[in-house]
Parts: C-alpha cells; sequence; structure tokens
C-alpha cells in the first residue's frame, strides 16, 4: 500500500492531471468559443466558453475526474474526455460553421503541443535541458541538473506528448471525434447538410470510438515519433 501510493506516485499523479485538465479544457473551451463567435450561444450559456475548469468537470465529472486517476492508477498514464454542448439544428443549418467548431478543439490543442515544443528548445538554448538518449511519452527532455527542472521536464514532456495524442486521435474522421464532424468544410453546403443529418442520426458513436482507439494504437507511435525528430532536428530517434 506505501507502495502504491508513495509521494511519488502522488506527485506524478498530481502533475499528469494539471496537465490532462487544462489540455481538456482549452480543448472544449476552443469549441465553445468558436461555436458562440459562429452564432450557436448553446456552450455559452451553459458556462464552457472559459479555462476555469470547474464548469467542464460538472458537466461530465466521470470523464474528467473518476476515468483519469483510474486510467492513471492502473496503467500509468490518464485517458478520459470533456464536452461543450451545441446547438445540433444550428450544426445542420450551418455545416461549414460547425466544421470549423470542430477543428477548433484538436487546434488548440496543437497550439500546447509548440508551445511546449518552444519551452523545451529555450530549455535547451539556455543549457537548462538535454535531449535524453531514449524517448518516452513522459521523458522527452531531461534536466542538466536534478532538482526542480527534473518535474519541469516531466511536465513539458507530458504537455507535447499529450496534446499531441488529443490534436491527432480527435482527428480521426470517425464519429464522434472532430474529425468527422471537420469533413463539411471540405463539401458543398447542400451535401455537408445531408452528411449532418447522417451523423446525428447514424447512433454510431459507441462503435467509432472503439474502432477509433484500436486504429490509433498503430499509428500514434510513429506520429509520436516523426514529432519528436521534429523536435530535435539534429538527431535521429528510431
Amino acid at each position: 500500500m506505501d507502495s502504491f501510493l508513495s509521494a511519488d506516485i502522488i506527485a506524478d499523479g498530481l502533475l499528469w492531471y494539471v496537465v490532462f485538465l487544462f489540455s481538456t479544457t482549452l480543448h472544449e473551451a476552443a469549441h465553445a468559443f468558436t461555436a458562440m463567435k459562429m452564432g450557436d450561444y448553446t456552450a455559452y450559456h451553459g458556462g464552457q466558453v472559459t479555462l476555469n475548469p470547474f464548469p467542464h468537470v460538472q458537466r461530465e465529472p466521470i470523464g474528467t475526474v473518476v476515468v483519469p486517476v483510474l486510467s492513471f492508477f492502473l496503467g500509468g498514464w490518464m485517458m478520459g474526455w470533456a464536452s461543450a454542448p451545441y446547438d445540433p439544428q444550428w450544426a445542420l443549418r450551418y455545416p461549414k460553421r460547425s466544421a470549423l467548431m470542430s477543428l477548433a478543439g484538436p487546434a488548440a490543442n496543437l497550439v500546447l503541443v509548440l508551445v511546449s515544443a518552444m519551452l523545451i528548445r529555450i530549455g535547451i538554448a539556455a543549457e537548462v535541458f538535454t535531449a535524453p538518449e531514449s524517448i518516452t511519452f513522459t521523458h522527452l527532455t531531461q534536466p542538466v541538473q536534478e532538482g526542480m527542472w527534473t518535474h519541469v521536464a516531466t511536465m513539458l514532456s507530458v504537455f507535447f506528448s499529450l496534446n499531441l495524442l488529443l490534436f491527432a486521435f480527435n482527428l480521426l474522421p470517425i464519429p464522434p471525434l472532430d474529425g468527422s464532424g471537420a469533413i463539411p468544410f471540405f463539401l458543398s453546403e447542400s451535401i455537408g447538410q445531408k452528411y449532418m443529418t447522417m451523423l446525428h442520426s447514424s447512433g454510431i458513436a459507441i462503435f467509432g470510438l472503439f474502432l477509433a482507439w484500436k486504429l490509433f494504437g498503430y499509428i500514434y507511435s510513429p506520429i509520436h515519433l516523426f514529432a519528436i525528430n521534429l523536435l530535435y532536428p539534429e538527431l535521429n530517434y528510431r
């Protein structure tokens, strides 16, 4: 029991949870903000146009608290979900606006990937961080000297890897992921409306999530490795 709830594990869990909660909050707030700007105030009235995590936790307590905590203690990393409400009739009337709303969430995660990459490179230039010999999900950079920078390096690594995962996973064009909602952006208005009608009446969300997760298990490692080699262009990780 002592090893299961050691101080290091609790500290790692808190670090993971801070990164997870901020990342999912920004993702959903981006959806909500974009929808508001495009004319759908459903999420705005629900309190989701905010970086305050509590309205998002109140809406999805299982996905933002229970599942992340359980997945960390059972598997060593966090998974979960949050959501922002929108008006389906608005999405049917304006499929291209709805597509932009769908793209806003993954775009927010991509921004966090880029920011964490920039901070890692700044740390390397300042000789605070250095590239590790081997890369893992939580070990993309390491401190030159142990201490406070060890936790900062781990946090930036998790920010990079987790948001890359959220960005790539949500862009899969499989319902109910954001990638499926973004497809009307590339269709004509009339075909986009027909597509949205089919999407909302398909009832394949559970099957879609299962399929997406199975497929993603094969494609995330190459995506992660590709991103790492962009982060360290002078090296050649394999």
